[in-house]
């Protein structure tokens, strides 16, 4: 039983031994009290690729645990779940979003694409893979954040404008929170050779630990905002 729970049936009973009229009245203190103080937390699952599942970093450093870290340093009461799927497109993401969204999830982060742009999937393929899952996500009366994804200009510039502008565009269209790029912390002063040496895995692709705890600083406010939505 938690310290909350103890805490809910703690004040009851204190108002039916101070004199409260009756025991319905004196558990009635308890239930709202142990109501308001489960109702603080919130679960928000993380859908995602390797860049959310932690890809090349020891357990702790990861995208999700670093989130954690983060939150709970800031007093909030939120728990993160790791639903990152290493390789995974934005149809791997809509396969598994309806198990992904069990009954104690409140909100998602949805941080899906990476995949689909090194394949050069079309991005109306991707646009509709997405919706699905806001759509799954507006079913089940969770908010999501949305981050989206900066992409390179091997494809044409028509490829670049499409993918890049499906993320606002859905966020717009179903209400949901949007955060620019995965990378936007990282590529601030534009992309570098020092940027990639400090913050990049030798890959190339992956953020290291110090990346991570960059990308965290600067999305963990749009998470917190997420929560007091959920909320």
């Amino acid at each position: 039983m938690s310290a909350q729970i103890l805490s809910g049936i703690s004040v009851g009973y204190g108002a039916f031994r101070n004199g409260s009229k009756s025991l319905v009245a004196a558990l009635a203190v308890c239930v709202c009290t142990t109501t308001s103080a489960l109702a603080a937390e919130v679960t928000i699952a993380a859908l995602g690729d390797s860049l959310t599942q932690g890809y090349g970093l020891p357990q702790g450093e990861g995208f999700v645990p670093q989130l954690q870290d983060w939150l709970t340093a800031r007093g909030e009461d939120v728990e993160v779940l790791n639903a990152g799927v290493s390789g995974d497109t934005t149809a791997g993401g809509l396969s598994r979003v309806d198990w992904t969204l069990t009954d104690n999830v409140d909100a998602m982060i949805v941080a899906l694409g990476g995949n689909d742009l090194l394949r050069g999937i079309d991005p109306a393929v991707s646009r509709a893979n997405l919706e699905g899952i806001l759509l799954a996500a507006e079913e089940r009366g969770v908010d999501v954040l949305l981050v989206g994804m900066t992409a390179t200009s091997n494809y044409g510039t028509a490829y670049k404008e499409a993918f890049e502008s499906m993320y606002p565009e859905l966020a717009e269209a179903h209400d949901t929170l949007h955060y620019h790029s995965f990378f936007d912390a990282l590529t601030e002063d534009g992309i570098t050779e020092e940027n990639i040496r400090t913050y990049m895995q030798p890959d190339g692709i992956h953020p290291n630990a110090e990346g991570v705890a960059k990308i965290v600083a600067d999305l963990g406010p749009y998470v917190v905002e997420l929560a007091n939505k959920a909320r």
